[in-house]
């Protein structure tokens, strides 16, 4: 089995508005709707495990059945139920990890993704599901464009950093469910606290995690000039 974890419990404070950004509206629909309707429409994902907050659930169970209604059929089969968001991003992750653990195996896998990536492919996801054979884990990665420095001080610099050996991780991150879940709760309840990306546990507990090339349309919405952008994308598709 492969489990969708979409993360939306953000408050997306980055943005300026009092309303978190994956609720935010563009095209006619909710930014996280996009995600949604791409992983209820991917044949290799059997189950979508949603964390979002209280306030939000009963929103987005309407659109799981206006998505049911519509392109995807199989939405209220494929949709599981809510996890509830934890005091950051990681922490929402093990709530997630949890919740799947009461429906799925050891060995399914799950893939992580997050609301305010709204650009999630069918192609990506397909590449993730491939990658994985013989292996614990996917990242999708960018190559970095710009030459990397270091500074010890963060005013002076102090060294160059080989950029052929520098990535940028994407979503979605896919994971054998049972060592991931292990490597996630070896690190409560403190350490779990500092992490930043969801490989970041996996790449701690030496999980054998493979890099598959990302996708630069692949962005996350986190300033307002994000949000414009895809604002705008939206608009081209309403009206192409």
């Amino acid at each position: 089995m492969n489990v969708a974890l979409l993360l939306s419990g953000g408050t997306g404070t980055r943005i300026g508005s009092d309303i978190p950004k994956q609720y935010m509206e563009a095209g006619g629909r909710p930014i996280i709707v996009y995600c949604m309707e791409t992983l209820f429409l991917h044949c290799g994902i059997d189950a979508v495990q949603i964390v979002a907050d209280g306030p939000w659930r009963e929103l987005l169970l309407g659109w799981v059945e206006t998505l049911a209604d519509g392109k995807c059929p199989s939405a209220k089969d494929k949709f599981r139920g809510f996890s509830n968001p934890g005091a950051n991003r990681q922490l929402s992750i093990c709530n997630g990890l949890a919740d799947i653990r009461q429906y799925a195996e050891e060995t399914d896998y799950v893939l992580i993704h997050d609301a305010a990536r709204p650009r999630l492919s069918e192609q990506l996801i397909t590449a993730c599901l491939d990658a994985v054979r013989g292996h614990d884990g996917v990242l999708p990665v960018l190559p970095m464009k710009d030459t990397v420095y270091r500074s010890g001080d963060g005013a002076t610099i102090t060294s160059l950093v080989d950029r052929e050996q520098i990535y940028a991780g994407q979503a979605p991150e896919l994971f054998r469910l049972g060592p991931y879940d292990a490597a996630n709760r070896a690190l409560l309840p403190d350490r779990i606290r500092t992490i930043h990306g969801s490989t970041e546990p996996a790449v701690l507990a030496g999980m054998d995690i493979a890099m598959i090339p990302g996708d630069e349309e692949n962005f996350k919405i986190t300033t307002a000039a994000d949000l414009a952008r895809f604002r705008e994308l939206t608009s081209h598709l309403q009206h192409s």
